[in-house]
This record gives structure tokens, C-alpha cells and sequence, in this order.
């Protein structure tokens, strides 16, 4: 499972500021098992990995066979919460360069009309499912890809047909998606009133896609049970330990954390945990600014800064202990790239001694750092990994003194394009 390492944030913290920490943390977890605190109604995802629904999984392992079985494409309509969370399981998941039999295709994450013209002409010949994911079904970005595909999809299939080839997963008793599915009886799926989009990837909104391209999702569960069941029943765990780390450093001005690996799979669960982090503390004037890189990849443009910029940020890096792949470096008897030295070491003996050598440069530079150590990369560890950090979240959104579930600022953008839209409601 996990294994993390906070040797290098303690070196930058005195025994009086941990303790602090660590007495505020213990407050706010509190406040999180208890449900206690502000917008504890949509805290339904922390007892989750025990309270699923057991039917509706029966019914997402069906559906997933049933895209495989006549599509070539499957396309999930989504934003932010609504797809990040199983993109981040599938990117890391999916061997590199290997086609599974079915193709995944995300739209719904922009409004750019470049992408939805070019994914029409790509789709037009090809036998394609969808799976919109959306609790109101009128979110702008997802309901205009819906409204482009499900033109084209009643044109290909007749109605008894299009039923094996659109699912909703939303709202369980309102909304213009569960309307349209009932108008149709197209196959259904919720998402809990009781959980934001970001914490939902344990869900049929995280479940159906990722079961749909062949990965094991009673797995991904059990890795998500295995974190809470060690979380519920010992205080001093990981997760609490990272929000106490993590709330440490920013009062110490360390504002700006960067989750980075040395593993390029991992790019989508870095795109995941932004999400959930920047969504779940920025608020009122705080928290903690959320960024990424892929290592070695990044040292080359923003290992400078991170090396001698600004010192107001920390690193928090996913180690992969056991690759799923790896190869020996060859012997080449002219050695005219000067490799002969690192000949019969292998290609991830290379990469961990690079992410030490990093690791050692940026502390020496006065970059705190957390490491996180991962077994292997499977459906197991990615659950617990993800289980852990929305339950370091919670924490840490209490820490700081606000809602960790809400996301009031999102909506400032939507007024504003609604009115310069001419929305009918909104004005100035």
C-alpha cells in the first residue's frame, strides 16, 4: 500500500509548530468523522467504500460489458469532477502504447469547436457509446457535447438500438438528464446527492468508464476500503499526517505545493488531486496553491525555479517502488554517448537515482519535500492512494477554517458568460 516519508518537510519545522499543527488537525478530522462541520451533507463519499450501492454495481459491470460489446468508442461527457477521477485511474492504469479494444475518448471539459468538429468526423463511421455524466444535465460544456453526439448517434442507431448506447449517470430524482432517460428509458446511474463531483470518483461517475475499459473495479474499491477502514479506526494515519504536514508549511508561508512523479501515467491523477485540493481550500483569501510536474520531463523547464526561485513552496512526490515494466540499459562497445558507465543498470535503477539525486538537490535549495511511496501501480494502491487524499482534504479544508465542500467561486465565471450569453434570468 503507502508508504510516506515526511523526513523532509519535519527538517523545516520546530517541534512547537508540528505540535500545533497536529492539535488543530486532530479538531478537524473530528469535525470530518463526525459530519459535524459546514456542508456536511455532501460527506457521503467518506463512509462509501462500505455503504456502496452492491446492486448498482451489478448494473455498472453489465453496462460495461455491453459498450465493449458494440463499441468500438467510448466517449464520457463530463467536467471536472465528472471525468478527472476516472481519467486519472485509466491514464494510470493503460499500458503505454497498448490498445485495449476499446478507445476512450473525453469531451465536455471545454467549449473549444475545433475539438467537437474534429470528434465528429473521427466518431462518424464508428460504432461509439456515451456516457454523460452530469447531476443537472445543463452545465454549458457537457450539455452542448451531449446535444452535438446525441444528434449524431439518433441518426446511426434506431431507438431500440440507441438504448445500448447512451448511459446517464446523475441526478436520482430531477434534472434534464434523468428526464431525457426516463423519456427514452435509457440505462441510469446516480450520483449521490450527498457528494461533490471531485469526491465522486468511487461512484458509478468514476466506475462505469473505468469498468468499461477492462479494469478491475472491485479492486479499486477494496483499495479504497482498506485506506478507510485504517483511517476510521487510528487517528495518527497518513492522511491526517499530510493534512497536519501540509498546514504546517503554509504557516510557514510555504503556499504553493507541487505533486510530481517521475512516472508520466501519473499525470492525470496530478490533474485530479489539483481539482480536488484547489477546489476543496480556495477560499476566503486562503489556501494552499496546488501545482504539478512529471520528473525528469520538468526538470528541464521548471526545475530552475524550483531549484533557486522563490522559496514559499514544497513537493509532495509519487514514488512507484515496483514499475510494471522495466529494461536494462545495453552495452554499446563504441560508447560514443559515454553510457557504458550505467550499461547492465536498468532504465528505473537510472530513474530512482535521478528522483533521489532531485529530492536531496531541492531540500539542499530549501524545498520541503513529502514522498510517497506506492507498492505497485494497480487498481489496489490507486484506491487507497485516492481514498487518502480526499480524506487528508477534508481535514486540511477544516484546518484551515472553511467548507472543504462547497465551490461557491466556481459559479463567478458562469454569470458572466450567461449574461454576455443573453441567458434568459440573467442580467446585469
Amino acid at each position: 500500500m503507502l508508504n510516506i516519508n515526511f523526513e523532509g518537510a519535519y527538517k523545516f519545522l520546530t517541534k512547537e509548530e508540528i505540535s500545533k499543527a497536529k492539535e488543530d488537525a486532530k479538531k478537524a478530522y473530528k469535525v470530518l468523522k463526525d459530519k459535524s462541520g459546514p456542508g456536511n451533507d455532501f460527506i457521503g463519499w467518506f463512509d462509501y467504500p462500505i455503504s456502496y450501492d452492491k446492486e448498482e454495481l451489478e448494473r455498472i459491470k453489465a453496462a460495461a460489458q455491453t459498450i465493449q460489446r458494440t463499441s468500438e468508442v467510448l466517449v464520457v461527457i463530463g467536467i471536472g469532477g465528472s471525468y478527472l477521477g476516472a481519467r486519472a485511474v485509466i491514464e494510470a492504469l493503460t499500458p503505454y502504447f497498448e490498445n485495449s479494444g476499446l478507445e476512450i475518448i473525453f469531451a465536455g471539459n471545454s467549449i473549444s469547436s475545433t475539438y467537437l468538429t474534429k470528434l465528429r468526423y473521427y466518431l462518424g463511421d464508428k460504432d461509439f457509446s456515451v456516457n454523460v455524466i452530469s447531476k443537472s444535465g445543463t452545465t454549458t460544456e457537457p450539455a452542448i457535447a451531449f446535444r452535438f453526439l446525441y444528434s449524431l448517434l439518433k441518426k446511426k442507431y434506431f431507438k431500440d438500438e440507441l438504448r445500448e448506447h447512451i448511459f446517464f449517470t446523475t441526478d436520482s430524482t430531477k434534472g434534464a438528464l434523468r428526464q431525457i432517460g426516463i423519456e427514452n428509458d435509457f440505462e441510469m446511474f446516480t450520483i449521490p446527492s450527498d457528494m461533490g463531483g471531485r469526491y465522486s470518483v468511487f461512484s458509478a461517475v468514476g466506475l462505469l468508464p473505468i469498468a468499461a475499459m477492462g479494469f478491475d473495479i472491485d479492486s479499486l474499491l477494496k483499495g479504497a476500503k482498506t485506506a478507510y477502514n485504517n483511517f476510521k479506526n487510528k487517528e495518527d494515519n497518513e492522511a491526517f499526517e499530510y493534512a497536519l504536514v501540509r498546514n504546517a508549511l503554509l504557516r510557514k508561508g510555504y503556499d504553493i505545493e507541487i505533486l510530481e512523479s517521475f512516472e508520466p501515467c501519473l499525470s492525470y491523477i496530478s490533474e485530479w488531486w489539483k481539482q480536488l485540493f484547489g477546489e476543496s481550500e480556495g477560499k476566503e483569501g486562503k489556501g494552499i496553491y496546488p501545482s504539478s510536474v512529471i520528473f525528469t520531463t520538468d526538470l528541464h523547464s521548471l526545475g530552475q525555479y524550483i531549484q533557486d526561485g522563490r522559496r514559499n513552496l514544497f513537493e509532495t512526490c509519487i514514488n512507484i517502488v515496483n514499475p510494471v515494466s522495466d529494461i536494462d540499459i545495453p552495452f554499446d562497445k563504441d560508447n560514443l554517448d559515454s553510457l557504458n558507465y550505467i550499461a547492465g543498470k536498468s532504465i528505473d535503477y537510472v530513474n530512482k537515482a535521478a528522483m533521489n539525486a532531485t529530492m536531496e538537490a531541492h531540500i539542499e535549495g530549501g524545498v520541503p519535500q513529502i514522498r510517497i511511496n506506492i507498492d505497485e501501480l494497480d487498481e489496489i494502491n490507486i484506491g487507497y492512494l485516492l481514498y487518502f487524499f480526499m480524506v487528508s482534504c477534508g481535514i486540511s479544508g477544516y484546518t484551515l477554517g472553511v467548507n472543504p465542500f462547497n465551490q461557491e467561486g466556481v459559479e463567478a465565471y458562469k454569470k458572466n458568460m450567461f449574461i454576455a450569453l443573453g441567458k434568459p434570468g440573467y442580467t446585469k
